[in-house]
């Protein structure tokens, strides 16, 4: 088993900024590797963000909208990042209103994982949604989006054909394939 070991850590020698967005910022590390040589990074820093695995009578609530960057339709569990400061629990639970309209009367946390680690360093944290209640979605004004609640034979057929093709929803079928087969996650 590897050892955490501080022989291979990078140390960051100068940050420069590229770029602060709405959404993400950019910057440039130069870095002294562990060889004493110097390389550079490109870093995109982004808040973290939090999705909802949401089953009503063994369906998933998905929202489909356009990727501008992959220029196609994704179908995806309900998602978004989080406000500064933000609890991902909260902001968890205030995406998948917004999205879908519905709240959750319990939230359980399912996994949080590194988005991209080799360049960004967001974290998404992907929940649960239980006992939940219908009432009126209220997505941003720039989100365009259709919500619909998807069989499991639909998620596995939507994901051969790429339409589910993001790790936050892969992940959230197959936890609720081990649902279905063991009703635990």
């Amino acid at each position: 088993m590897l050892e955490k070991t501080d022989q291979f850590r990078e140390r960051t020698i100068k940050t420069e900024p590229i770029f602060d967005g709405k959404i993400i910022s950019l910057q440039v590390d130069t870095i002294e590797l562990p060889d004493g040589k110097t390389a550079t990074r490109e870093i995109v820093r982004h808040p973290g963000a939090a999705a909802v695995l949401a089953l009503i009578d063994d369906k998933m609530l998905v929202v489909e909208q356009y990727r501008k960057p992959m220029e196609k339709f994704q179908i995806e569990i309900p998602a978004g990042k989080l406000d500064a400061g933000e609890d991902p629990m909260a902001a968890a639970a205030r995406e998948l209103e917004e999205e879908t309209g519905y709240r959750a009367g319990k939230l359980r946390p399912l996994s949080a994982f590194y988005t991209s680690p080799g360049f960004a360093d967001e974290k998404l944290y992907v929940y649960l949604a239980e006992d939940l209640v219908k009432g009126e979605s209220a997505p941003d004004e720039d989100e365009f989006l259709a919500v619909e609640a998807i069989t499991f034979e639909q998620a596995q057929q939507y994901m051969k054909e790429e339409r589910i093709s993001d790790a936050k929803t892969i992940l959230a079928v197959y936890a609720w394939h081990i649902y279905r087969l063991t009703g635990e996650i």
